[in-house]
């Protein structure tokens, strides 16, 4: 009996377990490469945060600015093109796939 079910369970595992195991494993590798809608969801999200606080930002030191005239901001310029250039990168990015920028 037990030279019959040696056999068996080892062919069983060679051609029903182990492809099992590596098409499961392939097949989280795939999905897991790929933005979810939730990922692009949070993304626009974490977009619209970086904007709007970008704006508080430049509002800041635009007052601060004109109180004291002897003030240089220690960040980045907000109207220098190189500096908004990765935010509109990814503006364009989520108007291409057709969603809105508030």
């Amino acid at each position: 009996m037990e030279d019959v079910l040696v056999p068996i369970a080892v062919c069983g595992f060679l051609f029903v377990g182990l492809p099992w195991i590596i098409l499961h494993y392939i097949t989280k590798w795939k999905t897991a490469a790929t933005l979810t809608n939730d990922d692009e969801a949070l993304l626009e999200e974490l977009y619209q945060i970086a904007r709007r606080l970008d704006e508080r930002m430049d509002t800041v030191e635009r007052l601060v600015s004109a109180d004291h005239p002897d003030f240089q901001p220690a960040r980045i310029m907000h109207d220098r093109e190189a500096d908004n250039e990765k935010l509109r990168e990814f503006g364009a990015l989520l108007e291409s796939k057709g969603r809105t920028i508030r």
